[in-house]
């Protein structure tokens, strides 16, 4: 398992241009019940009153907390109805995906501000694609799910999952060649449920599967950004591809500006930030590409 956060990342990148990515799958969640070829199932001793993944449920609705991203309630959350009595083990699956070695995997979680009840997702791999054995067996039953890329609080403790959006990722690695994959989302919790000493809430938010590109040098041969440092405004343009998004992130991983174009330059204001470091994230149709930026 690999946690990173945003600023190990702006710390130690220097100011060259990160590798641009072949985005292979990205969701927000801004509407589970449109999700196509995602797949559910509850594998809990008993079955809760909430027995399934849902749609996130916001401050504003008497929730525990906001999205990383978008909307208020943009996230899909899980929690301790998801069993009657006994060990949660509710699976969120994606559709079949093409991975290769080098692939990563990425996506904001957290549990709620200040947790009484241990939480635990499990991020598990099956390499049998259309193939894939659903677990259909009980809470230990993992189906073709084999691999373990991400365990989060496995001791569970009320301190192991992240309370604030945090950024987990994990790589690809020890295929032999590109293979069909499924990528489970498992909220695993022995002892959960309304009775049980386990088990609160937690979120999703923002998951991305990237296949970083082997030119190194992909932002400055297709974008330029000026002036940079700046102070009240940048300029971003692009010598091939259109844009349709980008991003300025702060070092605690927020989206403090973002705008969705279909142009080759655009014009970012940034007098109202704050002076310091930020990414700026730019999406055309088929890849993701970043740079640093400097505002005075």
């Amino acid at each position: 398992m690999k946690k990173i956060l945003l600023l190990s990342l702006l710390l130690t990148s220097g100011l060259t241009a990160l590798n641009a990515q072949t985005n292979l799958i990205s969701e927000g969640f801004d509407d589970i019940t449109t999700l196509s070829g995602w797949t559910q199932t509850n594998q809990s001793s008993t079955t809760g009153t909430n027995p399934n993944w849902f749609q996130g449920n916001n401050i504003g609705n008497s929730g525990p907390f906001d999205s990383y991203s978008g909307a208020a309630d943009s996230y899909v959350a899980c929690n301790y109805n998801s069993v009657g009595t006994g060990d949660i083990s509710n699976w969120l699956i994606t559709p079949t995906l093409s991975l290769q070695n080098g692939d990563i995997i990425s996506f904001y979680t957290r549990t709620v501000s200040s947790p009484a009840y241990p939480d635990r997702l499990q991020i598990l791999l099956s390499t049998t694609g259309n193939s894939t054995t659903i677990p259909s067996g009980g809470p230990t039953d993992v189906g073709s799910f084999t691999t373990t890329l991400i365990d989060i609080n496995p001791s569970l403790t009320t301190s192991g999952y992240p309370s604030t959006w945090t950024l987990y990722t994990a790589t690809i690695s020890g295929l032999s060649s590109a293979t069909d994959c499924k990528i489970a989302f498992r909220y695993y919790v022995t002892d959960g449920g309304p009775s049980g000493t386990n088990s609160d809430y937690i979120g999703v938010d923002s998951f991305s599967v990237d296949r970083p590109l082997s030119t190194e040098n992909f932002f400055t041969q297709n974008f330029k950004v000026y002036p940079n440092p700046a102070t009240n405004f940048i300029q971003l343009e692009s010598s091939s591809s259109s844009i349709e998004k980008f991003e300025l992130i702060d070092i605690n991983g927020r989206i403090v500006s973002s705008q969705k174009t279909n142009a080759m330059a655009i014009h970012i204001d940034i007098t109202d930030l704050q002076s310091g470091m930020y990414l700026l994230n730019v999406y055309t149709e088929s890849e993701k590409s970043q740079t640093k930026i400097l505002k005075y």
